[in-house]
């Protein structure tokens, strides 16, 4: 099995640089590759692509899931684990490949939620660092193991609404502590009366992040 969703060719024609977008829980790779419309014209030569997560949401079976939630959809702690390994076997697999195309040096992850949760734990514990990673409205997965498992440190920008009723605002701060602990370069923002989703300013902030990590557009 790989991971499959839409994508979005480069404006220019050529692309010299990639952006991987992970949706949230009960989504798809449809509802984050309206960023990639929105930040391709600024970035003409960049690849956008959105896999969809490779299980069906217990909670909404026209999405996916990158693992279960047992609090959310009655799921045990044992298929939330078996589901979070296997999503990132599958995703160090779709980063492989992408790896193949462009350089990781290259490459921007940019998570919402879910999506946030997957790209901080995998990307951190890869060999070869992406040129950084976005993470708007997620948490880090295991902080306690991040000081032995960590492997490169990209920088990071994490977004939060403060009014965020599904992940605690409270997390964009734990994790932005137990990242720079690790040595991870990291920068947080914060949107505002913004719920659990993307506001204009945070994406704003990503766009601001993103060009300057891409050098060379």
């Amino acid at each position: 099995m790989s991971l499959e969703g839409p994508s979005l060719p480069p404006h220019s024609g050529t692309a010299d640089s990639l952006v991987i977008l992970l949706h949230g829980y009960g989504a798809d790779g449809n509802d984050l590759i309206g960023i990639g419309e929105a930040l391709a014209p600024h970035l003409p030569r960049t690849r956008f692509m959105a896999p969809n997560a490779p299980q069906r949401c217990a909670n909404n079976p026209m999405g996916y899931q990158w693992f279960p939630i047992p609090w959310m959809d009655g799921s045990s702690e044992t298929e939330m684990i078996a589901g979070f390994n296997a999503s990132v076997d599958l995703l160090n697999g779709y980063l492989d490949a992408a790896a193949r195309e462009m350089p990781p040096a290259r490459t921007v992850l940019v998570g919402f939620s879910q999506g946030t949760m997957m790209a901080l734990h995998v990307a951190l514990r890869r060999p070869d660092p992406v040129a950084g990673i976005v993470g708007f409205s997620g948490r880090l997965l295991s902080p306690e193991t991040l000081a032995a498992e960590i492997a490169c440190r990209p920088p990071v920008l994490l977004v939060h609404g403060d009014q965020d009723p599904m992940v605690p605002y409270a997390s964009m701060a734990e994790a932005a502590q137990a990242l720079a602990a690790a040595g991870v370069p990291v920068q947080t923002h914060t949107s505002p009366g913004t719920g659990h989703g993307i506001a204009a300013d945070g994406l704003q902030v990503a766009f601001g992040f993103i060009n300057a990590h891409l050098k060379g557009q």
